[in-house]
């Protein structure tokens, strides 16, 4: 493995400064590491270069990944993938064989040039046996862990789909995939004797009882690792001093996309299964990656441990092909938003949390805001940017004047970055790095107050933006603090009300007195139809006139209609039909934007129905119907019929 640029090398006092900030080599004596350092050699490996084949490939020293990124996978018989993950600084890979005795047990590929140490096997074995922190961390947290796990599953056969297994994730609930009880273990009782029973019922995790036998918490191989091996935390450590409680539950009869988005909403790896209160099953990320295949909990995972904002870059280019997956199992447009959002709230999280670490510590709790589509968690596959940045009211003039300058470079510099990421400049400007829309707390509550009370036109374009804000990351309590403020103030204000029933009635028709699809007339999308502006806004804007007036925090479309018809607000039919309306054009959106983006064209709204089936033509014009009943249903309820 000679190809490619040479690193510059490390000499020992470098190899052991890294190993001493590298669980679990960090809690060996000083003398033990500088022997070790003196004893490792250097390996540069090229971007595309194999490393290890499983089945082929002998082992004969544990690889330790300095700089760069490694790719390990496992695919069955059938050539579906089913563990898939990324290795970086301070990870290693061959140890599985190494304690095994066996060829490769995994797959492995250079994801990037990358930088490795190479510890010969002899030296790895003489530690696992001397040091007990690094047999508890190989023997015990790694081997046992969801690598072996996943061999495992590779000697069971996988489940046979029918024709229509392609909705398997959104049919099937986690119930039914998991049918081993969990195991449990009593607080009172050692960390060494929960790694042995982990291994001894070849589990990742186990339930934490009290005297009384009731499950008050879990414990997993994580765990394991992160606060007893990395810290060099004694063994005999009762269990409940790092059990992790309360524990997260969802039911047993939740299907698997539910579980999925919840895993990833929660950031835990773990989640309970509860079925008449009592937990029966433990979900763990890795039931679902075998379940779905490749996972988007595999791409979160390298979103959550990227080291450099480059990395980004590179990751938020595979959102879309989750999305195409979504999109072929027959996923709903609202599972599908719901997905992107995520994704993209993870990249932006991580973006920004990176930001922080090169410009140091925010000089006051900060909420990143995001609206539009972004703060009704509807974005697809090209949304511009539109967010602002909220801070704690300063306590005095030299606060407010660092907070100022700080947040401008830290603004500018996360717009710049999510342009990189594929998330285009806002055409108007509505973006953090703008100084108007980066202002203290109570600079936002006297913008919402004024575009309320002030009750001008221009207020109601303000009120189609910002008060669908949500909080993207920060201090999400700034973010809950100004939601509040919102329905309280506009709570009775009966004008600005009617500007927005106003407005909405003043989005184009979308059919032609005829009946006809009302297509543009000129420009590069002539003879195509805007089915955000003409379909999807009008629903948009009427769950979120009605949502403010009848105080609905929720900020998403279908949660707003679904809260909406549930406490009365509107009947339960035209509930219903919205939401059906709505669901159905974003579908359509969704399809036409994948198909632009497979053939490499910016996606954009401009359908056209002539390429539509006959249903979908008939279908989209009952929704399109839809559209005309509320307006008629605005005119009444604020006396507008004149407008």
């Amino acid at each position: 493995m000679t190809n490619g640029p040479e690193p510059q090398e490390m000499n020992h006092v470098a190899i052991q400064r890294f190993l001493e900030h590298t669980p679990p080599f960090d809690v060996l004596p000083k003398p033990i590491l500088q022997a070790l350092a003196g004893r490792l050699d250097e390996e540069h490996i090229p971007k595309g270069t194999v490393i290890l084949e499983r089945g082929k490939t002998s082992v004969d020293r544990l690889r330790l990944i300095h700089q760069g990124r490694i790719r390990i996978y496992l695919k069955d018989e059938a050539g579906k993938v089913t563990l898939n993950e990324v290795r970086g600084p301070g990870e290693a890979v061959g140890q599985l064989a190494l304690l095994r005795n066996s060829l490769s047990n995994l797959d492995v590929i250079a994801e990037e040039d990358t930088d490795c140490l190479l510890m010969p096997r002899e030296d790895f074995l003489d530690l696992v046996r001397n040091h007990l922190p690094i047999s508890n961390y190989y023997l015990k947290a790694l081997s046992e862990g969801y690598i072996s796990k996943a061999l495992d599953h590779l000697e069971r056969p996988r489940p046979t789909f029918d024709s229509e297994g392609s909705l398997y994730l959104f049919s099937v609930q986690v119930g039914d995939i998991i049918r081993r009880r969990p195991i449990t273990i009593p607080g009172s009782e050692t960390i060494q004797r929960a790694a042995g029973l982990m291994t001894e019922k070849r589990v990742g995790c186990l339930l934490v009882t009290d005297p009384a036998e009731r499950i008050v918490g879990i414990i997993t191989d994580r765990d394991l690792r992160n606060k007893v091996v990395a810290p060099g935390l004694s063994v005999n450590t009762l269990v409940e001093k790092i059990m992790v409680w309360p524990i997260q539950t969802i039911p047993a009869h939740t299907v698997c996309f539910d579980a999925l988005i919840e895993m990833m909403r929660r950031r835990v790896h773990h989640l309970a299964l509860e079925k008449n209160n009592e937990i029966v099953g433990i979900l763990s990320g890795h039931d679902l990656m075998v379940a779905q295949g490749a996972s988007p909990l595999s791409l979160v995972r390298e979103i959550v441990e990227a080291r450099r904002l480059e990395t980004l870059f590179d990751l938020s280019l595979k959102t879309p092909r989750v999305v195409r997956g979504l999109i072929h199992e027959g996923a709903k447009a609202g599972n599908i938003t719901r997905m992107i959002t995520l994704l993209n709230d993870y990249i932006l999280g991580r973006l920004l949390g990176l930001l922080e670490e090169k410009l140091g510590p925010p000089p006051a709790p900060y909420c990143w805001l995001l609206m539009g589509s972004e703060g009704r968690r509807e974005q697809t596959f090209r949304t511009d940017q539109d967010n602002g940045l909220m801070y704690r009211d300063p306590d005095s003039e030299a606060e407010a004047r660092e907070a100022e300058e700080y947040f401008r470079v830290f603004a500018d510099e996360a717009v710049k970055a999510l342009v990189a990421c594929g998330f285009p400049r806002c055409k108007g400007d509505v973006m953090a790095s703008n100084p108007t829309w980066r202002r203290p707390y109570s600079a936002w509550q006297g913008y919402f107050d004024q575009w309320i009370r002030a009750a001008q036109p221009m207020d109601v374009l303000h009120a189609t933006i910002f008060f669908d804000f949500r909080s993207g990351h920060g201090d999400e309590s700034l973010g809950d603090r100004l939601r509040t403020h919102l329905l309280k103030t506009v709570a009775g204000q009966d004008v600005f009300f009617r500007l927005l029933a106003k407005d909405t009635l003043t989005s184009p028709p979308p059919l032609t007195f005829f009946r006809g699809f009302a297509l543009e007339k000129n420009g590069p999308s002539k003879n195509r139809l805007d089915i955000k502006t003409k379909g999807l806004t009008p629903l948009v804007d009427f769950a979120r006139l009605l949502s403010l007036r009848h105080g609905v925090k929720a900020t998403n479309t279908l949660e707003r209609l679904q809260l909406l018809g549930e406490s009365g607000a509107v009947s339960r039919e035209m509930q219903v039909q919205a939401s059906q309306a709505y669901e159905f054009q974003m579908q359509i959106r969704l399809i036409h934007q994948q198909a632009l983006y497979d053939d490499a064209q910016e996606p954009d709204n401009f359908i056209d129905p002539a390429a539509l089936s006959d249903l979908d033509r008939s279908t989209l014009k009952e929704a399109f119907g839809v559209i005309q009943e509320i307006k008629s249903y605005l005119k009444e309820a604020f006396h507008l019929a004149s407008a």
